[in-house]
Parts: structure tokens; sequence; C-alpha cells
């Protein structure tokens, strides 16, 4: 089954040298200072692999925070990790029809109700091994309630077990186990940010200048990546950015600089026994 509406979420810290933004984790020990820190918050288009909706906060804010701002349409699919674990907006969602996909964490109080397939994985053999359902307790007006979750167990070719859960009682469970896969788009859109843009310093010291800087981050990202999409290029999005920054102010068409930029230089062909007029002649 196909999701035309289908996201993925996830988080990223980044360090501060400076408090004016709370970091997250201990206090060091003895008269060190803590460091502060910030989240981005990001919602991905994965069949556009892009980012369509993005949100600051302070590092010491929790990800489930994160989930009431978001507002996914019926029959969508977003797919998240486990520390956006609320059980609530997770009701709320299956009543209207929202899907989703999401990693449980261990310990969460689910009571089975039901095996609906289980199977022992011979050695070096990987899939799901396990389907359940169980049952979510949440509270909501002071009323506990129930929810009905399917959980699903996979073993991957490493040999780490996952928990996977949904709502969705239609796709199989192997296209469970496929779809908590493209969660990694969001961290690939991380790590394209860190490793392409200025993020381990910044101009400012304020918390409006750094949120500033991290937006006009997220909007290169974004006009870089609809750059690479208009050319039609096969470079590396890495390849993209290097040539963007060095032709930015002497080249106007910025298409034409991705589709005829060239990562090296072609060698020279060796020519022997040739007179340096004949060599001049070989060029023209």
């Amino acid at each position: 089954m196909s999701f035309e509406q289908f996201y993925a979420f996830d988080s990223t810290t980044i360090t501060l040298f400076s408090d004016v933004m709370k970091g997250a984790g201990r206090n060091p020990r003895g008269d060190g200072k803590k460091k502060g820190g910030l989240k981005v918050h990001m919602l991905t288009d994965v069949h556009a692999d892009t980012g369509v909706f993005a949100t600051i906060s302070e590092a010491k804010m929790h990800d489930k925070k994160f989930l009431s701002r978001l507002n996914p349409t019926k029959g969508s699919m977003p797919v998240f990790d486990r520390a956006y674990s609320y059980y609530l907006q997770f009701a709320e969602w299956t009543e209207e029809g929202v899907n989703f996909v999401y990693r449980l964490k261990e310990k969460a109080g689910d009571e089975v109700q039901e095996v609906l397939f289980e199977k022992t994985l011979e050695k070096g053999e990987f899939g799901v091994y396990k389907i359940e359902h169980v049952h979510l307790k949440y509270k909501k007006e002071k009323q506990e309630k129930t929810l009905c979750l399917r959980p699903v167990y996979y073993r991957d070719e490493k040999g780490r077990k996952y928990k996977f859960i949904t709502n969705n009682w239609e796709i199989s469970a192997e296209e469970v186990a496929l779809i908590y896969k493209y969660r990694w788009t969001t961290e690939l859109t991380f790590k394209k940010l860190k490793q392409n843009f200025q993020l381990h310093f910044f101009y400012s010291e304020t918390e409006n200048g750094i949120k500033t800087q991290i937006l006009c981050t997220l909007t290169a990202h974004l006009l870089l990546s609809v750059i690479r999409a208009l050319s039609k290029s096969e470079k590396a999005f890495s390849t993209v950015a290097a040539l963007v920054r060095i032709h930015l102010t002497s080249h106007p068409d910025l298409i034409l600089v991705v589709t005829e930029g060239r990562r090296y230089y072609k060698k020279s062909e060796k020519r022997k026994n040739k007179s340096p007029a004949a060599v001049q002649m070989t060029l023209f």
C-alpha cells in the first residue's frame, strides 16, 4: 500500500558555547559550566526528500511536544522513533484516520491481547518473526481509555531486533518495517545540514540571532535541493553545494554551474616524439 502523504520526523541537537538556550544532559562536575544547546525539529516529505516544516527549541524540550504542532491529514502516514511516545496524540490521530508507524520504547506498558503470528528465525535469517494485537492505556479528560495497536517484531541482517508499532491493520508486517526504514530520510537531511553548512560557529550570541542563522541554513538547504532537482543532476548534494558556493557571486545561472561543473580536470593525453609546434596544433 502506498501513501501519497508520507512523512518522517525527528530532531537533531546542536551544541552552543553559550547558555542562551538551555542544553540537555547532566550538569558538569565541579565548577564546570553546562553548555547551551538547541534542537531542530523537522518534518520531512519522504517522497520529495525535502523538509516541509521545522521548528527550533531549547535542547531540554522533550521531543513529544513537537507532535502537537503537527497537523497530519486523514490518510497520511507519519513515521518517527520512540522518543515521540505520546499515547493521547496517537489516539487522536487514530480517530482522525491518520496512520503512523513508530518504534515502541521498552517498558511501554502494552498489554498483549493476542499473538497473530510467530515464527523462529534460523541463524543468519532475518525478517518479521512476530505480530501481536496489544492495548495501550492512556488518559483523556481524567478518564482511562484503551488504544488498540499492532506491534511487529523484526530482525535485520545484522541480527538487531526491533519492535515497531502501528495503528494500520491493512498493510503487511513487511511494509511496516520498510516504512520505519524511511525514517532515515530526516537523519540524512540533518547530516547534509551539519556537513555542508556553518553550524559549529554562530555569528550571534542572542537567541533570535542563533535561530535566524538556523532558519537561513534550512532555507539554503531547500534552495540547493530545488536547484539539484531542476538540473536533474546525479551529483551528490555536497558537490552541488560546493559548486554553488564557489560560483555564487560570479555566475548567474546556477543550474548551468551544476550541470556543467566538473569535480576534476581531464588529464591531458600523453604525446611522444612531437615537437612543441605539433602539440600546440593538436589543441585547436
